[in-house]
């Protein structure tokens, strides 16, 4: 999807670029907060440009915790460590418990948006792991 056609689909807006975690993206990310932060439930507007995706990452949670992703513009993917990536499109919904190794990002020829809600929790915390190789990445779409 190119970014006209995103644009227009993406409802959230593409917020401000994601600096804050741009160590954590392979590509450009941006950022719109929906919701205060710090207070959970936590609601945010991710974009990802073209290619980018996050690193593996685990939310930690000693109960309750994790994240449900809402999936609002574009094509994206979610994978979980050991299992085949998942396909995102609007209207799709990813309920990822606490303590699973993951990673979300865009196709290689889409912009893609979701809504990201950290979920409440008992000692919760974001574990940010090793980066997607091009590799792991090239595998989604086979």
């Amino acid at each position: 999807m190119d970014r006209e056609d995103f644009d227009r689909q993406n409802i959230f807006g593409l917020g401000a670029e994601n600096t804050a975690y741009a160590q954590y993206f392979i590509g450009k990310s941006y950022l719109n907060p929906l919701t205060t932060a710090g207070k959970a439930p936590f609601f945010a507007n991710v974009t990802f440009e073209p290619g980018c995706r996050n690193n593996w990452h685990i939310h930690r949670a000693k109960s309750g915790g994790g994240q449900i992703l809402l999936c609002v513009a574009g094509s994206g993917w979610y994978r979980e460590w050991g299992k085949p990536a998942i396909s995102l499109n609007p209207g799709d919904v990813v309920e990822i418990p606490a303590n699973v190794k993951h990673w979300h990002g865009a196709k290689k020829d889409s912009w893609f948006s979701h809504v990201a809600v950290e979920m409440p929790g008992e000692e919760t915390s974001n574990e940010w792991l090793e980066a997607v190789t091009d590799e792991e990445y090239a595998e989604t779409g086979r």
